[in-house]
């Protein structure tokens, strides 16, 4: 009696294994109804709402990536942190960058939208990662492993090192 039972719930679950996305943004998995929108219900605590951190301040996202980049003599906007890349161009720059056992210092542009639009404005870059050296900028992956196979790179952190 208890397997027919197992048998008969087991395979009313398998018979919903379907996804409906509906127009809200929503859809049905497995029976569940997930959501991939924020809700606008007013029940909603405010710990649970997304913020705008630079709302209330006089700090522009322009002004926190002025100050990343001449205050880290390494700084890479990258997708994902040196310790989880979240993309594969990404980790090779951290994997090249990791070769010369500088300090790298990160921001993750997948938490923020509006920082991956400022630091685009402010390099004149549209791809990501993006690396800063010095407070200048280099370009990405493939040219910090092209600096790396041709000497460029150690050079230009070596010069880091004596200033």
């Amino acid at each position: 009696m208890a397997r027919v039972l197992s048998n008969m719930l087991f395979n009313g679950f398998r018979s919903m294994e379907y996804t409906t996305v509906s127009a809200s943004r929503s859809f049905l998995r497995h029976g569940m109804q997930f959501s991939t929108s924020v809700p606008n219900d007013p029940d909603t605590h405010d710990d649970f709402k997304p913020t705008n951190k630079l709302e209330n301040s006089e700090i522009t996202l322009k002004d926190i990536v002025e100050q990343d980049v001449k205050d880290n003599h390494v700084m890479i906007y990258m997708k994902g942190d040196p310790e989880q890349p979240r993309c594969g161009f990404s980790s090779l720059a951290v994997r090249v960058l990791s070769e010369y056992r500088v300090p790298i210092h990160s921001r993750n542009i997948l938490e923020d939208p509006e920082l991956k639009n400022a630091v685009k404005a402010f390099s004149m870059w549209p791809t990501f990662p993006q690396i800063f050296i010095k407070g200048e900028f280099i370009g990405g992956s493939d040219i910090i492993l092209n600096m790396h196979q041709n000497g460029e790179l150690k050079e230009k952190l070596k010069a880091r090192s004596s200033e």
